[in-house]
């Protein structure tokens, strides 16, 4: 398996620090409103990032954290009159919300910086003594100049940093790149009690402790947006790095940014979208489905259009499934036939099943690994039909459905339940039948045209009525 390392600015191969594991930590959002469409992002790839993993028999210790202490949220809350935790945890609940329907799976810890007060004092008190940090009037910096390596992800140089800064040396710091570890109390500002007075954690530090409890000193990959590369996660290697005298992490994972209609996502050029926002007009798997349509590295354009395609792909695979289950449900025979195992349609799906893995493990391609399965539903629709037989079905839906599930693309949203229910259409299409039988032509309409409106497409077979979705 190879993947794109930022830091070599290669793809290697994989090796896990332990055999069959892999540690891996994301930077999660700051709750201060609704998560949007490029934090939905890193959500979905990392997901299916680490659902590969798992599919390739790894034990994945998968850490996702929330930053819930944040001049944004403090402003929100002072703004609403409450207390900041009111404001991280009503959008920390809000994003949970929005991850369970875009189907990621839930980390193994979901750490929150005011969970890890302690740690976070523990590391900078480390970095102090270590003479990698100082305190000046309440105030701790990282002393970047102190570590030898600072700039090694970015490619930045600190001579170079120095000379471009375009924000005035601040008085206090030894040198301009420098940043904050620790900073005092302002009034109306949550703060913790700490050696250097009442204060609170800077952005940085936090990941560092959170990644260093729960994944230890030595991590597999560290992933995030690569809006991220600098300065956080360049400033997260310093500080570990200092403080634990070893490499932080193997690898590191950035993936692309979302325009908007060719256009940088912004709230001052109106082009802001929040998954909430996005998920009025499209359920949430189009939307995991079409952040998957690209590599997760490249940037990927979101509008309506790109949307709509996106559907209707899905709604291909979809089809695929649902007409599987219909066909498995009223098969007439139950065992594989001769005929059937004399088909070369394993063989082929086995040629296009290894090749889906040849492209995950290429980077996680997801792209050409999506075309994969369109050709496996190619190959079923052009093999199956009423006479097939039960086994021989189950065979051909465990296989598309073994991939789809890699990619996280076929499940129930809320959204889905409320607009197609399996069981509510086998028993609205039973009730249809009924209906012809007493020549009720006219509740027979009623129940089609209902259907139709929910997306569901009835058509009369020989082995009887077959739905799909539009």
């Amino acid at each position: 398996m190879k993947l794109y390392n930022t830091l070599t600015r290669q793809k290697e191969d994989f090796i896990p620090l332990e055999e069959n594991k892999v540690k891996m930590y994301v930077c999660g959002p700051t709750v201060y409103d609704f998560i949007h469409i490029g934090n939905a992002r890193p959500y979905v790839v990392f997901d299916t990032i680490r659902r590969y993993f798992e599919y390739k028999g790894y034990d994945v210790n998968y850490v996702q954290n929330f930053t819930d202490v944040d001049d944004k949220i403090i402003n929100r809350a002072n703004n609403e009159g409450v207390d900041a935790k009111v404001i991280a945890d009503r959008y920390i609940e809000e994003a949970l919300k929005d991850a369970k329907a875009l189907n990621v799976k839930e980390p193994t810890y979901a750490p929150r910086v005011t969970q890890e007060i302690k740690e976070i004092i523990e590391m900078i008190q480390t970095l102090i003594e270590q003479k990698n940090a100082y305190e000046v009037d309440g105030t701790v910096f990282f002393d970047t100049v102190s570590f030898k390596e600072y700039g090694k992800l970015s490619g930045k140089k600190l001579d170079e940093l120095e000379i471009g800064s375009r924000i005035k040396l601040d008085e206090a710091k030894k040198n301009e790149t420098d940043f904050v570890l620790w900073k005092p109390k302002k009034e109306g500002e949550i703060a913790w009690q700490s050696p250097w007075g009442e204060g609170r954690p800077g952005w940085h530090i936090e990941c560092s402790v959170m990644a260093k409890k729960y994944l230890g000193e030595e991590i597999d990959i560290h992933a995030g947006g690569e809006d991220l590369i600098f300065p956080h996660h360049e400033n997260e290697i310093a500080q570990s790095e200092c403080c634990n005298h070893k490499t932080f992490a193997k690898y590191w994972l950035h993936n692309g940014f979302i325009n908007i209609e060719n256009e940088k996502m912004s709230k001052s050029k109106g082009n802001f979208f929040t998954v909430r926002d996005i998920a009025k007009e499209v359920p949430y798997d189009v939307i995991r489905f079409f952040i998957l349509c690209g590599h997760y590295r490249a940037p990927i354009n979101f509008s309506r259009e790109a949307m709509e395609a996106s559907k209707k792909s899905l709604d291909r695979v979809k089809n695929c499934v649902n007409n599987l289950n219909h066909l498995i449900n009223n098969a007439k025979v139950e065992n594989i036939t001769e005929e059937e195992k004399k088909l070369n349609i394993f063989k082929n799906i086995n040629n296009y099943k290894n090749t889906f893995e040849e492209e995950m493990e290429n980077d996680f391609n997801t792209s050409n690994a999506i075309t994969c399965i369109f050709e496996i539903v190619r190959l079923i629709n052009s093999t199956v039909n009423d006479n097939s037989s039960k086994e021989f079905l189950q065979m051909l839906l465990n296989e598309i459905i073994s991939l789809c599930n890699v990619l996280g693309i076929l499940y129930e949203t809320e959204q889905n339940n409320n607009t197609i229910n399996e069981k509510e259409i086998e028993e609205l299409i039973a009730k249809r039948q009924e209906a012809k039988k007493n020549k009720d032509y006219k509740l027979a309409d009623e129940i089609r045209d209902s259907l139709k409106l929910k997306g569901i497409i009835l058509r009369d077979t020989s082995a009887g009525v077959v739905w799909s979705i539009e």
